[in-house]
Protein backbone atom coordinates (compact mmCIF):
# COMPACT_ATOMS: atom_id res chain seq x y z
CA UNK A 1 0.00 0.00 0.00
CA UNK A 2 2.55 2.77 0.96
CA UNK A 3 6.02 1.26 -0.67
CA UNK A 4 5.12 0.93 -3.97
CA UNK A 5 8.14 2.54 -5.39
CA UNK A 6 9.33 3.93 -8.63
CA UNK A 7 6.39 5.63 -9.54
CA UNK A 8 6.45 7.84 -12.86
CA UNK A 9 5.24 11.56 -13.13
CA UNK A 10 2.02 9.66 -15.20
CA UNK A 11 1.20 7.27 -12.37
CA UNK A 12 0.48 10.50 -10.33
CA UNK A 13 -1.39 12.31 -12.92
CA UNK A 14 -5.04 12.91 -12.87
CA UNK A 15 -8.15 14.40 -14.48
CA UNK A 16 -7.68 18.28 -14.38
CA UNK A 17 -10.76 20.55 -15.46
CA UNK A 18 -10.58 24.01 -17.07
CA UNK A 19 -9.97 26.43 -14.41
CA UNK A 20 -6.24 25.60 -14.15
CA UNK A 21 -5.74 27.03 -17.52
CA UNK A 22 -6.70 30.82 -16.40
CA UNK A 23 -4.72 33.31 -14.65
CA UNK A 24 -4.55 37.14 -14.65
CA UNK A 25 -2.57 38.40 -16.68
CA UNK A 26 -0.53 40.81 -14.56
CA UNK A 27 0.41 37.64 -12.09
CA UNK A 28 3.47 36.88 -14.58
CA UNK A 29 4.92 40.31 -14.31
CA UNK A 30 4.32 40.56 -10.80
CA UNK A 31 6.01 37.14 -10.25
CA UNK A 32 9.15 37.47 -12.18
CA UNK A 33 9.41 40.22 -9.66
CA UNK A 34 9.92 38.78 -6.77
CA UNK A 35 11.22 35.26 -7.85
CA UNK A 36 14.97 35.37 -6.72
CA UNK A 37 17.88 32.74 -7.93
CA UNK A 38 17.45 29.59 -5.69
CA UNK A 39 19.51 26.42 -5.33
CA UNK A 40 16.51 23.83 -3.66
CA UNK A 41 13.24 23.64 -4.03
CA UNK A 42 13.32 24.68 -0.14
CA UNK A 43 13.01 28.70 -1.51
CA UNK A 44 9.02 27.67 -2.42
CA UNK A 45 9.34 28.05 1.24
CA UNK A 46 10.04 31.68 1.08
CA UNK A 47 7.60 32.51 -2.14
CA UNK A 48 4.23 34.31 -0.91
CA UNK A 49 2.98 34.39 -4.38
CA UNK A 50 2.77 30.35 -5.05
CA UNK A 51 -1.35 30.59 -4.89
CA UNK A 52 -3.33 27.75 -6.39
CA UNK A 53 -4.95 30.24 -8.04
CA UNK A 54 -2.45 31.78 -9.74
CA UNK A 55 -1.87 29.67 -13.24
CA UNK A 56 -0.35 30.14 -16.23
CA UNK A 57 -2.00 28.78 -19.46
CA UNK A 58 0.43 25.78 -20.47
CA UNK A 59 2.53 26.07 -17.01
CA UNK A 60 5.31 26.75 -18.67
CA UNK A 61 6.24 30.33 -18.03
CA UNK A 62 5.42 29.74 -14.23
CA UNK A 63 7.74 26.31 -13.83
CA UNK A 64 10.48 27.98 -15.79
CA UNK A 65 10.92 31.03 -13.72
CA UNK A 66 11.18 28.57 -10.17
CA UNK A 67 15.12 28.23 -10.47
CA UNK A 68 15.20 25.93 -7.05
CA UNK A 69 13.62 22.87 -9.42
CA UNK A 70 15.73 20.48 -10.91
CA UNK A 71 14.47 19.46 -14.54
CA UNK A 72 12.32 16.57 -13.35
CA UNK A 73 11.04 19.17 -10.73
CA UNK A 74 10.36 21.64 -13.19
CA UNK A 75 8.18 18.58 -15.50
CA UNK A 76 6.20 18.08 -12.31
CA UNK A 77 5.33 21.35 -12.08
CA UNK A 78 3.98 21.55 -15.21
CA UNK A 79 1.65 18.63 -14.78
CA UNK A 80 0.80 19.60 -11.30
CA UNK A 81 0.79 23.59 -10.90
CA UNK A 82 -1.59 23.48 -8.19
CA UNK A 83 0.50 21.51 -6.08
CA UNK A 84 3.22 23.93 -6.08
CA UNK A 85 1.96 25.95 -2.69
CA UNK A 86 1.92 23.16 -0.71
CA UNK A 87 5.08 22.02 -1.81
CA UNK A 88 5.93 25.34 -0.50
CA UNK A 89 4.11 24.92 2.80
CA UNK A 90 5.20 21.59 3.39
CA UNK A 91 8.75 23.10 3.33
CA UNK A 92 7.68 26.02 5.87
CA UNK A 93 6.54 23.80 8.24
CA UNK A 94 9.94 21.90 7.59
CA UNK A 95 11.95 24.30 8.41
CA UNK A 96 9.80 25.73 11.43
CA UNK A 97 10.36 22.33 12.80
CA UNK A 98 13.84 22.40 12.38
CA UNK A 99 14.16 25.83 13.86
CA UNK A 100 11.74 24.75 16.70
CA UNK A 101 13.68 21.28 17.33
CA UNK A 102 17.44 22.77 17.55
CA UNK A 103 16.45 26.23 19.37
CA UNK A 104 18.76 25.44 22.31
CA UNK A 105 21.31 24.05 20.13
CA UNK A 106 24.62 25.74 18.90
CA UNK A 107 23.35 25.03 15.10
CA UNK A 108 19.26 26.12 15.19
CA UNK A 109 18.67 25.72 11.67
CA UNK A 110 19.17 29.45 10.86
CA UNK A 111 17.81 30.54 6.79
CA UNK A 112 20.42 32.77 5.73
CA UNK A 113 18.68 34.08 2.40
CA UNK A 114 15.72 33.29 -0.25
CA UNK A 115 18.22 32.19 -2.41
CA UNK A 116 19.87 28.95 -0.65
CA UNK A 117 17.46 28.75 2.36
CA UNK A 118 19.82 27.43 5.08
CA UNK A 119 23.57 28.37 3.52
CA UNK A 120 26.58 26.63 2.95
CA UNK A 121 26.08 24.63 6.02
CA UNK A 122 23.99 22.19 3.75
CA UNK A 123 26.87 21.37 0.90
CA UNK A 124 28.50 19.07 3.97
CA UNK A 125 27.11 15.53 4.69
CA UNK A 126 26.80 16.29 8.12
CA UNK A 127 24.00 15.10 10.65
CA UNK A 128 22.48 18.30 10.86
CA UNK A 129 21.90 18.39 7.03
CA UNK A 130 20.13 14.86 6.77
CA UNK A 131 17.66 16.10 9.46
CA UNK A 132 17.17 18.59 7.64
CA UNK A 133 16.36 17.08 4.11
CA UNK A 134 14.30 14.25 6.26
CA UNK A 135 12.16 16.93 7.92
CA UNK A 136 11.42 18.87 4.69
CA UNK A 137 10.64 15.67 2.68
CA UNK A 138 7.94 14.98 5.85
CA UNK A 139 6.18 18.61 5.53
CA UNK A 140 5.80 17.64 1.71
CA UNK A 141 4.14 14.43 2.64
CA UNK A 142 2.01 16.43 5.51
CA UNK A 143 0.96 19.53 3.30
CA UNK A 144 -0.14 17.12 0.34
CA UNK A 145 -2.26 15.19 2.08
CA UNK A 146 -3.96 17.65 4.28
CA UNK A 147 -4.61 19.07 0.79
CA UNK A 148 -5.75 16.35 -0.87
CA UNK A 149 -8.31 15.79 2.22
CA UNK A 150 -9.57 19.64 1.88
CA UNK A 151 -10.27 19.38 -1.81
CA UNK A 152 -7.71 21.40 -2.86
CA UNK A 153 -6.12 19.60 -5.45
CA UNK A 154 -7.44 18.15 -8.37
CA UNK A 155 -5.66 14.74 -9.23
CA UNK A 156 -6.61 13.43 -5.06
CA UNK A 157 -9.07 13.20 -2.70
CA UNK A 158 -10.02 12.19 0.62
CA UNK A 159 -7.95 8.86 1.99
CA UNK A 160 -8.53 5.43 0.41
CA UNK A 161 -6.56 3.23 2.53
CA UNK A 162 -8.10 -0.07 4.01
CA UNK A 163 -10.47 -0.43 6.46
CA UNK A 164 -7.86 -1.57 9.68
CA UNK A 165 -8.02 -5.38 10.25
CA UNK A 166 -8.39 -4.70 14.16
CA UNK A 167 -11.44 -1.64 13.81
CA UNK A 168 -14.46 -3.26 15.45
CA UNK A 169 -16.87 -4.71 13.02
CA UNK A 170 -19.49 -2.08 14.02
CA UNK A 171 -17.82 0.52 13.80
CA UNK A 172 -17.97 2.88 10.30
CA UNK A 173 -15.20 3.05 8.89
CA UNK A 174 -15.15 6.50 6.28
CA UNK A 175 -14.82 9.83 6.74
CA UNK A 176 -12.45 12.48 5.15
CA UNK A 177 -9.22 11.22 6.25
CA UNK A 178 -5.78 12.37 4.82
CA UNK A 179 -4.57 10.74 2.16
CA UNK A 180 -1.13 9.91 3.21
CA UNK A 181 -0.77 7.31 0.57
CA UNK A 182 -1.16 10.06 -2.34
CA UNK A 183 1.31 12.19 0.03
CA UNK A 184 3.88 10.07 0.16
CA UNK A 185 4.17 9.31 -3.45
CA UNK A 186 4.10 12.62 -4.97
CA UNK A 187 6.44 14.10 -1.96
CA UNK A 188 8.76 10.78 -3.30
CA UNK A 189 8.27 11.84 -6.96
CA UNK A 190 8.93 15.13 -6.27
CA UNK A 191 11.56 15.91 -3.71
CA UNK A 192 13.43 12.78 -4.88
CA UNK A 193 13.38 14.14 -8.25
CA UNK A 194 16.94 16.16 -8.16
CA UNK A 195 19.10 13.55 -6.92
CA UNK A 196 17.75 10.55 -9.20
CA UNK A 197 18.43 12.82 -12.04
CA UNK A 198 22.41 12.87 -11.31
CA UNK A 199 24.60 10.05 -12.14
CA UNK A 200 28.11 10.10 -10.23
CA UNK A 201 30.97 7.70 -10.36
CA UNK A 202 29.53 4.30 -8.16
CA UNK A 203 33.03 5.41 -5.53
CA UNK A 204 32.76 8.93 -5.42
CA UNK A 205 32.23 11.52 -2.43
CA UNK A 206 29.48 13.17 -4.68
CA UNK A 207 27.49 9.67 -5.05
CA UNK A 208 27.99 9.16 -1.33
CA UNK A 209 25.79 12.67 -0.65
CA UNK A 210 22.99 11.50 -3.45
CA UNK A 211 22.62 7.86 -1.71
CA UNK A 212 22.77 10.00 1.89
CA UNK A 213 20.19 12.83 0.65
CA UNK A 214 17.91 9.75 -1.13
CA UNK A 215 18.21 7.79 2.12
CA UNK A 216 17.50 10.47 4.45
CA UNK A 217 14.11 11.98 2.55
CA UNK A 218 12.79 8.63 3.12
CA UNK A 219 13.47 8.21 6.72
CA UNK A 220 11.22 11.73 6.97
CA UNK A 221 8.37 10.27 4.71
CA UNK A 222 8.29 7.19 6.51
CA UNK A 223 7.80 8.98 10.15
CA UNK A 224 5.20 11.22 9.06
CA UNK A 225 3.59 7.26 7.92
CA UNK A 226 3.99 5.64 10.70
CA UNK A 227 2.56 8.19 13.07
CA UNK A 228 -0.28 8.83 11.82
CA UNK A 229 -3.47 6.80 13.36
CA UNK A 230 -7.39 6.22 12.93
CA UNK A 231 -9.32 9.07 14.36
CA UNK A 232 -12.81 8.48 15.22
CA UNK A 233 -15.80 10.28 16.05
CA UNK A 234 -18.78 8.94 18.06
CA UNK A 235 -22.62 9.21 16.97
CA UNK A 236 -26.07 8.43 18.73
CA UNK A 237 -28.55 10.85 20.80
CA UNK A 238 -27.33 12.33 23.40
CA UNK A 239 -23.54 11.56 22.90
CA UNK A 240 -24.68 7.87 23.82
CA UNK A 241 -21.61 6.75 20.39
CA UNK A 242 -24.07 4.29 19.77
CA UNK A 243 -21.86 4.28 16.30
CA UNK A 244 -18.48 5.51 15.55
CA UNK A 245 -16.92 7.11 12.36
CA UNK A 246 -12.96 6.33 11.92
CA UNK A 247 -10.80 7.79 9.35
CA UNK A 248 -7.06 8.18 8.91
CA UNK A 249 -5.47 10.88 10.49
CA UNK A 250 -1.84 12.33 10.10
CA UNK A 251 -0.37 12.76 13.46
CA UNK A 252 0.31 16.36 14.76
CA UNK A 253 3.51 17.34 12.92
CA UNK A 254 5.53 18.29 16.16
CA UNK A 255 5.49 14.60 16.73
CA UNK A 256 7.66 13.74 13.39
CA UNK A 257 9.80 16.18 14.85
CA UNK A 258 10.37 14.73 17.57
CA UNK A 259 10.80 11.26 16.46
CA UNK A 260 13.25 12.62 13.52
CA UNK A 261 14.72 14.97 16.38
CA UNK A 262 15.66 11.18 17.98
CA UNK A 263 16.69 9.79 15.17
CA UNK A 264 19.34 12.66 14.44
CA UNK A 265 20.98 12.02 18.26
CA UNK A 266 21.60 8.44 17.13
CA UNK A 267 22.49 9.15 13.15
CA UNK A 268 24.73 6.76 11.76
CA UNK A 269 28.07 7.75 9.89
CA UNK A 270 28.24 6.16 6.74
CA UNK A 271 30.47 5.24 3.72
CA UNK A 272 30.58 3.70 0.16
CA UNK A 273 31.91 0.64 0.25
CA UNK A 274 33.42 -1.53 -2.52
CA UNK A 275 29.52 -1.81 -4.70
CA UNK A 276 29.01 1.58 -4.44
CA UNK A 277 26.72 1.14 -1.80
CA UNK A 278 26.40 3.36 1.51
CA UNK A 279 27.56 1.14 5.12
CA UNK A 280 28.41 2.13 8.30
CA UNK A 281 31.80 2.92 9.21
CA UNK A 282 31.36 1.30 12.72
CA UNK A 283 30.79 -2.14 12.49
CA UNK A 284 30.15 -2.02 15.84
CA UNK A 285 26.66 -0.80 15.66
CA UNK A 286 23.66 -2.24 14.47
CA UNK A 287 22.95 -0.84 10.29
CA UNK A 288 20.76 1.36 10.31
CA UNK A 289 17.46 0.54 8.95
CA UNK A 290 15.52 2.61 6.72
CA UNK A 291 13.57 5.17 9.41
CA UNK A 292 17.34 5.53 10.63
CA UNK A 293 19.06 9.20 9.81
CA UNK A 294 22.62 8.97 7.81
CA UNK A 295 25.47 11.25 7.01
CA UNK A 296 29.09 11.34 5.90
CA UNK A 297 31.12 13.89 7.03
CA UNK A 298 31.67 15.34 10.58
CA UNK A 299 29.67 18.37 11.47
CA UNK A 300 31.83 21.65 11.33
CA UNK A 301 32.19 23.87 14.28
CA UNK A 302 29.11 25.76 15.15
CA UNK A 303 31.03 27.72 17.77
CA UNK A 304 32.37 30.65 15.51
CA UNK A 305 31.15 32.21 12.30
CA UNK A 306 32.96 30.74 9.27
CA UNK A 307 32.38 31.44 5.68
CA UNK A 308 33.30 28.67 3.83
CA UNK A 309 31.84 26.28 5.78
CA UNK A 310 28.40 28.22 6.01
CA UNK A 311 28.10 28.38 10.48
CA UNK A 312 26.87 31.42 11.54
CA UNK A 313 28.76 30.52 14.96
CA UNK A 314 26.95 31.47 17.93
CA UNK A 315 28.20 35.05 19.35
CA UNK A 316 25.15 37.17 20.03
CA UNK A 317 22.97 33.97 20.65
CA UNK A 318 20.85 34.01 23.88
CA UNK A 319 21.93 31.29 26.99
CA UNK A 320 20.76 30.24 29.78
CA UNK A 321 22.76 31.13 32.89
CA UNK A 322 21.81 27.94 35.21
CA UNK A 323 21.22 25.15 32.77
CA UNK A 324 23.71 22.97 32.62
CA UNK A 325 22.54 21.89 28.89
CA UNK A 326 23.40 23.09 25.13
CA UNK A 327 21.52 26.06 25.40
CA UNK A 328 23.44 26.94 29.00
CA UNK A 329 25.87 29.57 28.43
CA UNK A 330 29.05 27.73 29.00
CA UNK A 331 28.29 25.44 26.19
CA UNK A 332 26.58 27.61 23.78
CA UNK A 333 29.03 30.01 23.97
CA UNK A 334 31.61 27.39 23.79
CA UNK A 335 33.79 28.73 26.22
CA UNK A 336 33.99 32.07 25.13
CA UNK A 337 31.83 33.82 27.78
CA UNK A 338 28.87 36.09 27.71
CA UNK A 339 27.32 39.48 28.16
CA UNK A 340 24.92 40.73 30.47
CA UNK A 341 22.14 43.23 30.47
CA UNK A 342 18.44 44.45 31.57
CA UNK A 343 15.61 43.78 29.02
CA UNK A 344 11.84 44.47 29.31
CA UNK A 345 9.43 41.99 28.80
CA UNK A 346 5.72 41.89 27.84
CA UNK A 347 3.70 39.27 29.17
CA UNK A 348 -0.28 38.78 29.81
CA UNK A 349 -1.24 39.23 33.30
CA UNK A 350 -4.16 39.31 35.67
CA UNK A 351 -6.55 37.20 33.69
CA UNK A 352 -10.14 36.91 34.73
CA UNK A 353 -12.94 34.49 33.31
CA UNK A 354 -15.99 36.25 32.50
CA UNK A 355 -18.93 34.56 31.87
CA UNK A 356 -19.68 33.54 29.37
CA UNK A 357 -17.27 32.89 27.86
CA UNK A 358 -14.04 34.69 27.73
CA UNK A 359 -10.75 35.48 29.26
CA UNK A 360 -9.84 38.91 29.58
CA UNK A 361 -6.16 39.58 30.99
CA UNK A 362 -3.91 42.94 31.25
CA UNK A 363 -0.74 43.30 29.87
CA UNK A 364 1.94 43.80 32.87
CA UNK A 365 5.57 44.83 31.27
CA UNK A 366 8.80 43.14 34.12
CA UNK A 367 12.87 43.44 33.98
CA UNK A 368 14.50 40.12 33.21
CA UNK A 369 18.46 39.58 33.06
CA UNK A 370 18.83 38.22 29.78
CA UNK A 371 22.60 36.88 28.65
CA UNK A 372 24.01 36.79 25.23
CA UNK A 373 27.17 35.05 23.97
CA UNK A 374 30.43 36.94 23.61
Amino acid sequence: MLLRHGLTCSALLGTRDARHGVVAVTFLAVFMQVVVEASSWWSLAMNPLLIPEAYIIGAQPLCSQLAGLSKGQKKLCQLYQDHMKYIGEGAKTGIRECQYQFRHRRWNCSTVDNSSVFGRVMHIGSRETAFTYAISAAGVVNAVSRACREGDLSSCGCSRAARPKDLPRDWLWGGCGDNLNYGYRFSKEFVDAREREKTYPKFTTENARLLMNLHNNEAGRRAVYDLAHVSCKCHGVSGSCSLKTCWLQLADFRKVGDMLKEKYDSAAAMKVNGRGKLVQQQNKFNPPTALDLVYIDPSPDYCIGNKTTGSLGTSGRLCNKTSEGMDGCALMCCGRGYDQYKAQVVERCHCKFHWCCYVKCKKCTRTVDQFVCK
